[in-house]
């Protein structure tokens, strides 16, 4: 035995080595993720007391227990960490031992410098989507369900430490099997905050274009599936927004949906129910074909095979590559595979206006363009809509970033964090998004498009709003584009504070 584990008694014999606390703070993506199951699970594997919390900072520790146990616990936190946690710092400081006992998940702590990293929406894993379609199972078409590895993120959280208190989910108790999963360290539920069931959770109804309601539950996803079979237009709640969907393999409804949505030759994105009814009709490489299945689940830009007739010509006249996406939710799952065929989902708006989120919006804004209404009441609380990727030599490049990659930081280099305090960037004016940056940190907010509209300018305000409340992080400078009569120049001038004009490109 070595001396990390026992010390020499006076009387020659060995006694067990005096306990060691260490109290950790762990930085980085590791709210929302499975962090603190996965912590509770290594803590007492390892024979540990202490605790583990979410804080604004990231994820508390305190481990209390042998020397050699806390050190290996410390080795194990960034090998082991949950498959979509990402740790950009693990701090421990030793401190006296406090005689701790068992291991507990506190309630988060929410006062602090605000360091956490909120976490963008995650399409449904592979286990998830198992339950989704087992008749046996409670889950089985249920069109919420989600775990620590998947599900909705960025587009539910109000405020953090990310706890299902400060989420659109506070308004469903979890029943007695969901808590029992909630509270059960083994399970892939232990502490996901959008955990739900068909008892507890959020309902879909399907509603006419003048809002009354035709069907409930798992009559209203029939009724959808039939609506879009035989040509109909549904306006579809997703996880960031309103989606439009149309059967992609006949003309008739591409054609009305066109029309109605005023978008007469912009090609519109497609939805495949799964991997392999994409290679029917598209070419697609080893990394094309992970970033469709992948966590982030973008809209990719795919070339169609040549003599491809199943998918509408209209879909995207007069271009060889279509983008195409797999579904996301366990709802697009659900009435991709009933359809059994591809559909246009493209964003529920107007063109250059912002996507609907609530049923009012929708109802007022796309009546005149669906033909039904697949709506739900989890609330959506600020806009996501799809992000869009290309493959360029190999590697992935973000045309849009949305949905999968928006709050995700950027870091930069050799920047010092506490510089120049707080910048909010104001974007430009096509393609617009809005920036805060703080020191080597940049938060890129999501798409929220052209601003050429009074709707459009509206969401620029909100998502620039929404980022600094988000973040707790009052800008001191605004940096905009130098042309003076773009509107994101104007909205910076109408903030009060300092102005700093840069070249169109770096707005951009």
């Amino acid at each position: 035995m070595g001396a990390a584990d026992s010390h020499r008694s006076p009387g020659g014999g060995s006694r067990p080595a005096p306990p060691v606390r260490a109290r950790i703070v762990v930085r980085g993506a590791v709210q929302g993720v499975g962090f603190r199951p996965f912590v509770h699970r290594l803590a007492r594997e390892l024979g540990l007391a202490g605790w583990v919390r979410n804080s604004p900072r990231g994820v508390t520790i305190e481990v209390e227990g042998q020397d050699v146990a806390v050190r290996e616990f410390l080795v194990r936190l960034e090998p082991e960490q949950p498959p979509r946690a990402f740790i950009q710092g693990i701090e421990p400081v030793w401190l006296e031992p406090a005689g701790l006992e068992g291991f507990a998940i506190r309630p988060s702590e929410a006062e602090g410098d605000r360091a956490t990293i909120v976490l963008p929406d995650l399409a449904t894993c592979p286990d998830c989507l198992r339950e989704v379609f087992d008749p046996s199972d409670r889950r089985y078409l249920y069109p919420f369900t989600n775990c620590t590895n998947c599900g909705p993120r960025f587009s539910i959280i109000e405020a953090m430490p990310y706890d299902r208190s400060r989420t659109s989910m506070r308004g469903f108790p979890l029943c007695e099997d969901c808590r029992r999963e909630y509270e059960d360290p083994s399970d892939r539920r232990f502490h996901a905050e959008p955990v739900a069931c068909p008892r507890c959770g959020p309902q879909v109804r399907l509603l006419a274009p003048d809002g009354g309601g035709r069907a409930g539950g798992r009559a209203a996803l029939d009724e959808a599936v039939r609506v879009l079979g035989e040509g109909g237009i549904v306006a579809v709640k997703g996880l960031g927004g309103y989606q439009l969907v149309a059967d992609a393999t006949r003309s008739a409804a591409v054609r009305a949906l066109r029309a109605r949505k005023r978008r007469e030759e912009k090609p519109l994105a497609l939805m495949f129910p799964d991997l392999a009814s994409v290679r029917e009709v598209c070419y697609a490489d080893a990394l094309e074909e992970r970033i469709l299945r992948s966590p982030e689940g973008p809209i990719t830009l795919l070339r169609k095979r040549p003599g491809e007739g199943r998918v509408s010509s209209l879909v995207a006249p007069g271009m060889d590559e279509w983008g195409v996406m797999l579904p996301t939710t366990p709802l697009h799952h659900i009435l991709l595979r009933a359809l059994g065929r591809p559909v246009v989902a493209t964003s529920g708006n107007l063109n250059d206006e912002p996507i609907c989120i609530d049923e009012d919006e929708a109802l007022l804004r796309l009546g005149a363009i669906a033909d039904a209404f697949l709506v739900h009441d989890r609330v959506i609380v600020r806009h996501v809509d799809d992000s869009i990727v290309r493959v360029v030599l190999g590697r992935e490049m973000v045309l849009r970033r949305a949905r999968g990659y928006a709050p995700w930081p950027i870091d930069l280099p050799g920047t010092d964090r506490g510089a120049g305090g707080v910048v909010l960037g104001m974007g430009a004016d096509l393609k617009n998004t809005v920036a805060l940056g703080c020191g080597s940190r940049v938060v890129v907010s999501q798409h929220i498009g052209d601003l050429g509209t009074e709707s459009s300018l509206g969401a620029h305000g909100r998502v620039a709003a929404d980022l600094v409340r988000l973040f707790e992080a009052p800008p001191a400078v605004v940096a905009c584009d130098l042309h003076p009569d773009y509107h994101s120049t104007r909205a910076a001038g109408r903030t009060g504070l300092r102005v700093v004009p840069v070249q169109h490109h770096l707005a951009h």
